[in-house]
C-alpha cells in the first residue's frame, strides 16, 4: 500500500463519514471532505506522527456552477493541497462550501497562519466566507468593489458599470493619519494615553525600497516596528480570470509577465501542469534544454536580487549592482538567442520548447560555466565578510523552520532555516532526479543566511547546467503524442485525417479530459504551483497560480516586529518579491 493510500485509510478509520469521496487522476489522490470535519481532518493529517502533512502548499476555490456533471452539488468548493516535507507525498482535500451564493467554510488559520492571505484572496475574488478568520476582508480589490470577479456569472472585464473611487471612500480614510490608537499594547490611563499611541508610516506604493507598487503600512513606536500591514493589489492584472477565456496554449505569454524576472521558470511550471493534465511525455532533449534554461533563469534572477539587495542594505557596496547586471546581460543574451526575447521569452511551452537551440548555444552556455564561478568568488570577496553587510543582515528578519511551515514560506527563505526542502529533490520533474546537486541550507534563518543560501544556489545551478550540457541528447524537442503534436508535414499530402487533425489543433487547440491537477516547480523564490481544472474543452475551466512572492511576503510582519524601521528595508529585500508575482 502506498503512503498516500495508507493516509486515506487511516483517515477514514479515524473520522468515519468525514471523507465523502476518494478519486484518482494522473497519479494524484483527491479526498472530498465534509466542511464540518475540515479542521479536525487537517489537524490529524498535520500532527499524526506517521503522516505529518506539515506543509499546506496551496489553497484555492472553484465555482462549479458551469462544470459538467455536478448538478445538485454545492456551487463552490475550496481546494487544499497538503504535502509532507519529509518525503514529498501530497494529496488534495476538496471541501464543498454550503450556502448557495453565500458560501461559508471553516478557516484553517488556527492550524496554518499562512492561510490568512489565501483565504482573504478567495473571499475577495470568489466570495467564500471563512468562519473564524481573524481579518476577513478584500486583499486585491478595493473594499467596495461591486462583485467577486472569479465567479462564473461575472463576465471578463468585471462589472458592467465602470468602477471608480473618490477620496471620500473608506479605502482612503487613514491616508495622512499619522497617529492611531495602538491596538498592540495595553490600554493606558487617559493622562498617559499619548505614551501608548503609535505613528503610522506609509512606505510605498511608490517607494523604491518596496521593490514596486507595494504599500507597507508600518506601525512604529519610535523607530521600532510594532507591526507591518502589506497593502496589495496596485498591480493586480487578473491573469486567472483571463485564463478562463483563452486556449491552454495561448496562456504561456501571461506566465512571462507574472514574475518577469523569472519567465523561464514560470513557463516551465505552467507547461508541466498542462502536460500532466494531458498525460503526455516530453522527449529527453527538450527535458534537458528545459533544465538548462530554468537554471540559467535562476542565476539571472539571483543576480538581480543580489545587486538590488546590496543597494537596499548598504550603498557602500554599490559597485556590485553593476557587476551583477553585467553577468545577467550575458544570460539574457542566451535567452534572446533561443527565443528572440530577453525577459518575456515564452520559450518553454506545453509540449516541449518553442524550437531547438541554435548553433552557438553550447558555446555561449560554456562561456557562462567557465566565467561565472570566478565572478561568484568575486562577489563573495566583496560581501560575505564585509562588516557593513554583516551588521545590516545578521540577526535581522529571523524565521524558524516551524514559522516558515506555519506561514507557507518556501524556497531560499525556508532552506535558510535548515530544512533542505526543494521540489527538484522531493518531487523531481524534468529529469532533475538524474542530476547530482545539493539543496543548500543555512541555520540562522536571518537575512544573512538567505544570502549564503542563494550564493551557494548559484554554484549548484552551474553544476546542474554543466551536467545537462555535457549530456545533452539528440532528438526532437516536441512531444510525439498526437494529442498535442501536429502531424508530420509529409502526411498532410496523403491523409485526410492528418489534415483535419492539423486544422483542429491550430484552430481549436488541444483538448484535455475532465480532471484537475496541481503541479509545482522550484522557482528562484520558492514553490511556484499551477492548479488547473479541465471541463473537457480547449480552454481552462479554472486556473489558479500559487506564487512564492505572494505567500513569502505575508511573513514580513513576523520578521519585522521589534526591528528598526531601517531594518524593514533589508527584510523586504531579503524576501525577494516581484510584484507581478504577488498581484498577478
Amino acid at each position: 500500500m502506498s503512503e498516500t493510500n495508507y493516509a486515506v485509510e487511516k483517515l477514514k478509520a479515524r473520522f468515519p463519514g468525514a471523507v465523502q469521496q476518494v478519486s484518482e487522476f494522473r497519479g494524484e489522490t483527491t479526498l472530498t471532505v465534509r466542511p464540518q470535519d475540515l479542521v479536525a481532518v487537517a489537524t490529524f493529517l498535520r500532527d499524526d506522527p506517521e503522516l505529518r502533512f506539515d506543509h499546506l502548499a496551496n489553497l484555492t476555490a472553484v465555482d462549479r456552477s458551469k462544470y459538467p456533471g455536478v448538478n445538485g452539488a454545492a456551487r463552490f468548493a475550496t481546494v487544499y493541497h497538503l504535502l509532507a516535507t519529509r518525503n514529498g507525498q501530497r494529496f488534495q482535500l476538496t471541501v464543498p462550501a454550503p450556502g448557495g451564493d453565500s458560501p461559508v467554510v471553516p478557516t484553517l488559520t488556527g492550524l496554518w497562519p499562512g492561510t490568512n492571505w489565501f483565504e482573504r484572496e478567495i473571499y475577495d475574488l470568489m466570495g467564500i466566507r471563512f468562519e473564524g478568520h481573524p481579518d476577513l476582508r478584500r486583499i486585491m480589490l478595493p473594499s467596495n468593489w461591486p462583485n467577486h470577479p472569479l465567479r462564473k456569472d461575472v463576465p471578463r472585464g468585471g462589472e458592467r458599470v465602470p468602477f471608480s473611487m473618490t477620496w471620500e471612500d473608506e479605502e482612503f480614510s487613514t491616508f495622512g493619519q499619522q497617529i492611531v490608537e495602538a491596538k498592540s499594547v495595553p490600554q493606558a490611563p487617559p493622562k498617559q494615553a499619548d505614551a501608548h499611541r503609535h505613528m503610522i508610516l506609509n512606505m510605498g506604493p511608490q517607494h523604491p525600497a518596496t521593490h514596486g507598487v507595494l504599500r507597507l503600512i508600518v506601525e512604529l513606536a519610535g523607530e521600532r516596528v510594532v507591526a507591518v500591514y502589506p497593502d496589495l493589489g496596485y498591480l493586480h492584472s487578473g491573469f486567472e480570470k483571463q485564463a478562463e477565456s483563452i486556449r491552454y496554449k495561448d496562456f504561456t505569454p501571461y506566465t512571462d509577465r507574472m514574475d518577469y524576472v523569472s519567465s523561464m521558470s514560470n513557463n516551465l511550471g505552467y507547461a508541466l501542469a498542462v502536460e500532466k493534465l494531458m498525460g503526455v511525455e516530453i522527449p529527453p532533449r527538450a527535458q534537458a534544454i528545459r533544465v538548462i534554461m530554468a537554471e540559467l533563469q535562476r542565476l539571472a534572477s539571483h543576480l538581480v536580487w543580489l545587486g538590488t539587495h546590496i543597494m537596499d542594505a548598504s550603498g557602500a557596496i554599490h559597485a556590485l549592482l553593476m557587476y551583477a547586471f553585467r553577468e545577467r546581460e550575458q544570460l539574457l543574451d542566451i535567452f534572446e538567442l533561443v527565443s528572440g526575447a530577453r525577459m518575456t521569452t515564452s520559450y518553454i511551452r506545453p509540449g516541449g520548447v518553442w524550437k531547438d537551440v541554435p548553433p552557438g548555444f553550447k558555446d555561449r552556455v560554456q562561456d557562462v560555466l567557465d566565467n561565472f564561478p570566478k565572478r561568484i568568488d568575486e562577489y563573495e570577496r566583496m560581501v560575505t565578510e564585509n562588516p557593513i553587510w554583516r551588521a545590516r543582515t545578521e540577526g535581522i528578519g529571523v524565521l524558524t523552520t516551524e514559522q516558515c511551515l506555519a506561514m507557507g514560506v518556501t524556497g531560499p527563505m525556508l532552506r535558510a532555516t535548515g530544512l533542505a526542502f526543494d521540489y527538484r529533490k522531493v518531487r523531481p520533474y524534468s529529469g532533475y532526479e538524474n542530476y547530482d546537486f545539493k539543496a543548500p541550507t543555512a541555520t540562522a534563518g536571518d537575512t544573512y543566511a538567505r544570502y549564503l543560501v542563494k550564493i551557494e544556489e548559484m554554484r549548484q545551478s552551474l553544476r546542474i547546467i554543466d551536467q545537462a550540457l555535457k549530456n545533452l541528447p539528440d532528438g526532437p524537442v516536441w512531444t510525439a503524442d498526437r494529442k498535442m503534436a501536429l502531424p508530420p508535414r509529409q502526411e498532410l499530402d496523403t491523409s485526410m485525417e492528418a489534415l483535419i487533425h492539423h486544422f483542429k489543433l491550430n484552430t481549436e487547440g488541444f483538448i484535455p479530459p475532465l480532471g484537475e491537477v496541481y503541479e509545482c516547480v522550484e522557482g528562484p523564490r520558492g514553490e511556484l504551483g499551477y492548479y488547473l481544472v479541465s471541463d473537457g474543452s480547449a480552454i481552462p475551466y479554472r486556473l489558479h497560480i500559487r506564487t512564492p512572492s505572494f505567500i513569502n511576503l505575508q511573513a514580513t510582519d513576523l520578521m519585522a516586529k521589534g526591528q528598526l524601521v531601517s531594518d524593514l528595508v533589508v527584510i523586504v529585500g531579503s524576501v525577494d518579491i516581484v510584484l507581478g508575482d504577488v498581484d498577478r
